[in-house]
């Protein structure tokens, strides 16, 4: 039975592409990869386990529909406007200068203009399935490099649609340039239809189906709109691809965007090994051997070109040399879309079956050596930031001059969410700061806003310098990239012993290795996610405050246990074991009508009530009492600095509740300012709120 037959098929593809994947993620390789292998060993060139392949490739179609329709939806209309000027400019110079260099080098082996123009246009497109999943497996999907890569991509996908149109014409049998330029006009005007009418249907047809609360006619309505939008293009000479695209760019602007992406993956990931698969078993094993010499050349030639083209495009927007290469070696690839243009190249004569099957060997491969070729882009950005200067490096037209008077700052690396709130805070306590930020055009929005912003890789000595590291007291490490996290923290502890360094972690599998190289307090998401959690499940369950409190400390407590071993084990050799790994310092206030205000430091009972001790205290006027005496007396608008332990802290905190705060003193930097002198903090890091 055929039926039966095909479900053979599925089964021996499913379960060796389970296998791949596993052995795959143990090698620490994407997953991708292993489909690839996958359909190498199943498809005609192997072993020859599946017996319908057509199926199988009908199957891998679905697959790309499916993946363009969720890139669409996760790009969104407003991300393609807030990148439409580097998409735009970036992805036109890649595309064209691709085209043409692919052009003038397959000509000198023997093709015509006609021929090598179209193999031109096959090596200008990237993999944006292989791309988007090497992405996600690092964890750089929102990182400069990654968003600067999809921005190509997409541009990438777009061009499809005029390629296609394009081969006949190059193959002799498109008619006239007129011709293409009324087809083109058609396409472009049913896109302009497609989309007035799915804006203001889509949503209408998403709210009636949302109002049955079924989750089985939301499905169906979803796969509805990605494939007949998907048919419909097809119909007017478009990929169908580009369909499915522009019904998720409609959906990205609903409100039930989150629900649908929800909904549609799981298809997406099923059909998508099937479209790896496929690809995989387009691969001829013979002609790899018959032709060794011209198939290693034609990857290698591919790489190079294809990432010194992309590093060059992303340079000249103003980004960085490792962004710049990193971006290069992301899209060094060729594109799955490609090998379905090779078919209409193949059907109007512009390339024969010899021709056909070097560039499918060659196009394979590529995909193969895709994380080995953005692993060697990275190495080859950190040697060449070793030897290139500053300027060349930052890919900035001059060097950016150190601000002298920058002085017990701090430095804010990254200027996300994070970064932006961590620096209004310090400009509402006139705390002075600075950033540290790799988007060259937050950069440039931010400088004309005043904000005292740099560009460059806070992971390089010259940057750190610039932005005066070795003067500063906190830098802060707002980043979501691990990598560079940690290599910006051991550059700034090599510079500044002293430094003070707060990092941000996504897993707490980050921890260990910033703590290692010297960061007083990591902020693991994970960790801190999980309490807050929980405190908030209890609270839902009316418990007594002071039993969820009981129950989160007992969390941090634990956890708590494992971070303080990790920084005893890299403790610097001379840290004092006399002083207890919590010990902390706080900074309170004595407000107006504070039952402190008169008293001296015996009458208050502070220490032997809560235990902390005071150490410091900072006057209005902005003067400093050091190491103050029993009989020192508090005033309204001091600043007391103790020392003691977070729960003390907290015990200590009612004395310092219920009135009005004065104003910051003059010539202070509003949050009061503790010498080194008076007490040296622990090496320790301390068990922190944020942890």
């Amino acid at each position: 039975m055929p039926e039966m037959s095909f479900l053979q098929d599925l089964l021996v593809l499913f379960g060796l592409g389970t296998a791949a994947v596993v052995a795959f993620h143990r090698l620490n390789l994407p997953p991708v990869l292993g489909f690839l292998i996958t359909g190498v060993i199943c498809g005609p060139f192997g072993f020859k386990l599946v017996d319908d392949s057509l199926a199988i490739e009908t199957l891998a179609e679905i697959g790309l529909v499916l993946l363009l329709f969720t890139i669409g939806i996760e790009f969104s209309v407003k991300t393609f406007f807030r990148l439409r000027k580097f998409l735009l400019i970036a992805g036109g110079l890649q595309v064209a200068a691709t085209v043409a260099a692919g052009a003038v080098l397959t000509h000198f082996t023997g093709l015509s203009w006609a021929s090598a123009a179209f193999i031109g246009m096959l090596v200008s497109l990237s993999s944006t399935a292989i791309v988007l999943r090497l992405l996600e497996y690092r964890g750089d999907i929102d990182s400069a490099y990654g968003r600067s890569a999809l921005s190509i991509l997409i541009f990438q996908d777009l061009c499809i649609v005029p390629m296609v149109l394009i081969t006949p014409f190059l193959g002799g049998q498109g008619g006239s340039f007129v011709d293409v330029a009324l087809l083109t006009g058609k396409a472009l005007i049913f896109l302009v239809l497609a989309a007035t009418v799915a804006r203001y249907l889509v949503p209408w047809l998403l709210n009636q189906v949302a109002r049955t609360k079924k989750r089985e006619a939301f499905v169906l309505s979803i796969i509805l709109i990605c494939l007949g939008t998907a048919t419909a293009t097809s119909h007017f000479g478009l990929s169908m691809a580009l369909g499915a695209f522009i019904a998720g760019l409609i959906i990205s602007e609903s409100k039930y965007n989150h629900q649908a992406l929800g909904e549609i993956v799981p298809f997406r990931e099923v059909f998508n090994c099937l479209v790896f698969v496929s690809i995989g078993m387009l691969f001829d094993i013979r002609i790899l051997l018959a032709n060794p010499v011209t198939v290693i050349l034609g990857l290698l030639l591919v790489i190079a070109v294809k990432a010194a083209i992309g590093a060059a495009v992303t340079g000249l927007m103003g980004n960085s040399l490792r962004v710049a290469l990193l971006t290069g070696f992301s899209i060094s690839q060729i594109s799955e879309f490609s090998f379905v243009l090779a078919k209409v190249g193949l059907n109007v004569g512009l390339l024969d079956a010899q021709t056909n099957q070097l560039f499918l060997a060659v196009a394979i491969l590529s995909m193969f050596m895709t994380p080995a070729s953005l692993s060697g882009g990275g190495k080859l950005a950190q040697l060449l930031e070793r030897v290139l200067p500053l300027w060349l490096a930052g890919n900035s037209k001059e060097p950016q001059e150190r601000s002298e008077a920058m002085n017990d700052h701090v430095i804010i690396v990254g200027f996300g969410l994070g970064g932006r709130n961590l620096a209004a805070a310090l400009a509402d306590v006139g705390v002075s700061f600075t950033v540290i930020e790799h988007d060259p055009q937050i950069v440039r929005d931010e400088k004309a806003k005043g904000t005292a912003i740099m560009y460059g890789d806070a992971s390089r000595q010259e940057v750190l310098m610039h932005a005066g590291v070795d003067n500063a007291r906190v830098l802060a490490l707002t980043l979501s990239h691990s990598e560079t996290v940690l290599r910006s923290a051991e550059m700034a502890r090599r510079i500044n012993p002293g430094l003070h360094i707060i990092a941000r972690a996504e897993y707490m599998e980050e921890v260990e290795p910033l703590i290692a190289v010297g960061t007083q307090e990591v902020i693991p998401e994970e960790f801190v996610g999980s309490v807050e959690m929980t405190s908030r499940v209890l609270q839902n369950y009316l418990l007594p405050r002071d039993v969820i409190e009981r129950c989160v400390q007992r969390l941090k407590n634990e956890q708590g246990q494992a971070w303080l071993a990790l920084y005893e084990a890299n403790r610097p050799g001379d840290g004092l074991p006399c002083i207890p790994c919590d010990l902390a310092v706080e900074v309170r206030r004595i407000p107006t009508g504070s039952l402190l205000v008169g008293k001296n430091l015996l009458d208050t009972g502070l220490r032997p009530k809560t235990g902390v001790t005071v150490v410091a205290i900072q006057r209005a006027d902005g003067s400093i009492v050091l190491n103050p005496k029993w009989d020192d007396q508090l005033q309204a608008g001091d600043s007391v600095i103790l020392l003691g332990h977070r729960q003390q802290f907290a015990l200590a905190a009612e004395f310092f509740a219920n009135a009005d705060i004065p104003p910051a003193p003059s010539g202070s930097a509003g949050a009061p300012v503790c010498p080194a002198q008076p007490v040296d903090e622990p090496d320790h890091p301390g068990d922190s709120e944020a942890k």
